[in-house]
């Protein structure tokens, strides 16, 4: 059996991010176990053309697809014991950065960013926030150092993405690369050497 994904969702704007990268690992059969913050919703609802609610209604439709309230500390994906194959955080607040960096942990999605990151499990985080003062460096090394991935949504300019979506789906490619579920980005969005 296959170890789940976590995919937490935070109240940062980039919901799409998340929707993408939902449909990508359930596309490829691979587990996942959603956990959104109330933010999460709202933000979501502003950002899309669907809602929280139907999105997930769409993916419980699937068996590979759980999710868990933000306030249900007794969800298995906070504890240690459960084994998951990592967890992505997408988008990233700063705030849920901070906590993270900071050992606070009062809700499911820091409680299993938390546990991911002591089994020494793939963290990657998806920061949402331009520009960034030094707390926010200094919150995001401190995460770094600790083992996290720390993956802003950049665009690929080599790939001369036309719109959002292009954008979108390289980082979504990238945060599977990031946690092991794809060996590596698909040939279209690696960089080659073009002769002069």
């Amino acid at each position: 059996m296959v170890n789940p994904v976590i995919v937490g969702i935070t109240g940062a704007s980039g919901a799409v991010i998340a929707r993408e990268l939902i449909d990508a690992l359930l596309e490829r059969e691979r587990p996942v176990i959603a956990v959104a913050s109330n933010a999460a919703r709202m933000v979501w609802q502003e950002e899309l053309d669907e809602s929280y609610n139907r999105a997930t209604a769409r993916w419980l439709e699937q068996p590979h697809f759980r999710q868990y309230g933000i306030s249900d500390l007794f969800a298995p994906v906070a504890s240690g014991t459960f084994p998951t194959a990592g967890m992505v955080i997408a988008p990233a607040s700063m705030n849920s950065v901070a906590s993270l960096a900071h050992g606070l942990t009062p809700n499911l999605l820091l409680r299993a960013a938390d546990v991911t990151l002591k089994e020494r499990r793939p963290l990657a985080l998806i920061p949402r926030e331009t520009p960034l003062h030094a707390v926010h460096l200094e919150n995001m090394l401190t995460l770094s150092r600790l083992g996290a991935i720390i993956l802003p949504p950049e665009p690929p300019f080599y790939l001369k993405p036309l719109d959002i979506d292009g954008v979108v789906r390289f980082v979504v490619q990238r945060a599977l690369v990031a946690l092991g579920v794809a060996d590596q980005l698909p040939e279209d969005m690696q960089y080659r050497d073009r002769e002069r």
